[in-house]
């Protein structure tokens, strides 16, 4: 028996898990019918810095964003870089346009974020390769069992598309803390060595949270409350 099964979810073609979860409040269905269609990314052409954000900005990326806690708390680092988020559940995409809108009131709003409410890697197969300096794929759905491996975002497919938009220098970063998924995506980035350097130099780079690298609620519940242990991984377009 063997976990591989043929195809990667740049070839499946197909997105998997929720949409939709428990009704949107009133505030945050109303920052979807006004604010996002103002801030999505466009249906069709290429995705580039120039397009949506209006000048040539280091163009940051991010797949399944949740929440949008690590999104937004990079936009707010980053005030002169361009944040794409693409995310498939609409409770999500509601939340991550709440942190964009300001918080209430709580902070100036975020002009520096765009999002996709929908399949990632179909923006991403539209943006210009190298263009991207910055990918991040965090706590993605590990779906653990072998028959559903093919599903895993860190498949060969996936990587080479990540190789292929990132500048060289540029930066893909992986979080998780599933341990089947650990090991599964460092095989994985084995493979890809000659396209991906491991920024890694003693085992508390991927043990603990790196500067720069906003926490999320999910994140938070996995360690506090489920009491996971939670890795990070760096890797540089060689």
């Amino acid at each position: 028996m063997t976990a591989y099964k043929p195809g990667d979810p740049t070839t499946i073609n197909r997105l998997y898990g929720r949409a939709k979860g428990k009704p949107l409040r009133q505030g945050q269905q109303g920052l979807v019918d006004r604010l996002l269609p103002q801030i999505a990314v466009p249906a069709d052409g290429p995705v580039t810095a120039e397009r949506l954000f209006g000048d040539n900005r280091p163009l940051h990326f991010e797949i399944g964003f949740g929440g949008g806690e690590h999104m937004a708390g990079r936009a707010d680092m980053l005030p002169d870089h361009g944040f794409i988020g693409a995310e498939p559940f609409l409770n999500g995409v509601a939340q991550a346009l709440t942190h964009v809108d300001g918080d209430n009131g709580t902070r100036p709003p975020l002009p520096n974020v765009r999002i996709h409410h929908g399949d990632a890697l179909e923006v991403l197969q539209r943006i210009p390769d190298g263009a991207l300096s910055f990918l991040y794929l965090l706590h993605p759905d590990p779906w653990p069992k072998a028959r559903h491996a093919k599903r895993r975002m860190m498949n060969d497919g996936p990587v080479d598309l990540f190789a292929a938009k990132l500048k060289p220098g540029g930066e893909f970063r992986f979080g998780t803390d599933h341990a089947v998924y650990v090991r599964h995506a460092l095989m994985v980035m084995r493979r890809h060595t000659d396209q991906f350097e491991w920024l890694c130099g003693q085992p508390a780079d991927f043990q603990h949270r790196p500067g720069g690298w906003p926490e999320t609620r999910y994140e938070a519940k996995a360690r506090n409350v489920y009491g996971h242990e939670v890795w990070y991984f760096r890797f540089r377009r060689r």
